[in-house]
């Protein structure tokens, strides 16, 4: 989830000779892929694998865009251009040679922390080309975020696999689905189906605990916020977003009556604008790089004090680092974290 800009640089001299150093796979439009005997290669996940789990063999698959991609061997230099995707390669083993915002993933992401030391490509919108030619990678996976004129540029140094950024529709089911295209890539389906099992597992006990708690059907509701113009805007996670899904799966209700977009399920509103939300349990997620409105700008304000669940006390600041679009990592910190706020018990 970003703010996007449009690259407009051209690939240079320093990505056109890296495309040789790259050229370990190719890409090829959804019109080909029909034309192509079979549209899907033996997956990775059927070849011989080794005791770490990591498979061998050539690989192709139908990315989110419709793109054929095939590659000649599961990618190990691998550059990600959203914290998702990065996520997802670190928790499944692959440890990403490039990595947009390196600082901001740090800060945002840290289920997932990075082992190794990776490149700084720039922004999340606008990655520069000149430094993941450099990288030589073997391949790219970026966002259906990102803008089509990036993707093509990227194409022309390594193959991309394009995610589906998100769907209101099914956020989980797509968090799942990107992890086991971008596992396809990477040869490490065996362990994204064990990441797979340890997320279920984990809804299944957060919702145990808030059970036991006596939480089942809690109504609740969870948000960001930012200040804009000396006001505080904020954010509510409805039903549709990634959050609202696991706040579901785990028990909960969600207590927001506004409507989400189609995408990411985010609305927009203000301080009035929780006043509709009555006595309910109310977390956010803040960042001490980037502010904690509730408690600056929202510490004096009158109809802020006022709203029974801050009467109550039924608001929680939920740890630090827990990417609200990421993968299985974050969400079941996630879950770690509001039954451990919920229950005022330590979190795990």
């Amino acid at each position: 989830m970003r703010r996007l800009t449009a690259t407009t640089a051209a690939a240079t001299a320093t990505a056109l000779a890296a495309l040789c150093l790259a050229a370990c796979g190719t890409t090829h439009s959804a019109a080909d892929a029909a034309d192509a005997a079979g549209d899907e290669a033996p997956s990775a996940g059927s070849s011989a694998q080794g005791g770490t789990g990591k498979a061998a063999g050539p690989v192709t698959l139908t990315d989110a865009s419709g793109t054929r991609v095939h590659l000649d061997a599961p990618a190990t230099r691998v550059v990600g251009t959203e914290w998702n995707v990065v996520e997802d390669l670190v928790t499944l083993g692959v440890d990403p040679v490039g990595v947009a915002d390196v600082k901001g993933y740090t800060a945002w992401d840290t289920a997932a922390p990075l082992r190794s030391s990776a490149k700084d490509i720039g922004t999340r919108g606008e990655p520069s080309m000149d430094t993941v030619a450099a990288l030589a990678p073997d391949l790219v996976v970026a966002t259906t975020d990102l803008s089509a004129s990036a993707v093509a540029q990227l194409r022309k140094i390594a193959p991309v696999v394009e995610v589906r950024s998100a769907d209101a529709a099914d956020q989980i089911g797509l968090m799942t689905t990107d992890l086991d295209l971008i596992a396809k890539a990477t040869g490490t389906e065996r362990k994204a189906a064990a990441v797979k099992q340890a997320f279920d597992a984990k809804l299944a006990s957060g919702r145990k605990a808030l059970a036991d708690a006596g939480l089942a059907g809690a109504p609740y509701a969870f948000a960001d916020g930012y200040v804009q113009a000396n006001q505080v805007a904020v954010r509510p996670y409805t039903s549709g977003s990634l959050i609202g899904a696991v706040n579901e799966r785990i028990g909960l209700k969600n207590a927001w009556k506004v409507a989400g977009d189609k995408a990411y399920g985010l609305a927009t509103t203000d301080v009035e604008g929780l006043t509709g939300l009555g006595d309910v349990r109310f977390a956010y997620i803040a960042n001490d790089a980037d502010g904690d409105p509730f408690t600056t700008a929202l510490a004096k304000n009158a109809v802020w004090r006022s709203l029974p669940f801050v009467a109550a006390g039924h608001v929680s600041r939920l740890p630090d680092g827990v990417w609200m679009f990421g993968g299985p990592a974050s969400m079941g910190a996630y879950v770690d974290s509001v039954v451990a706020a919920l229950t005022k018990s330590p979190a795990k």
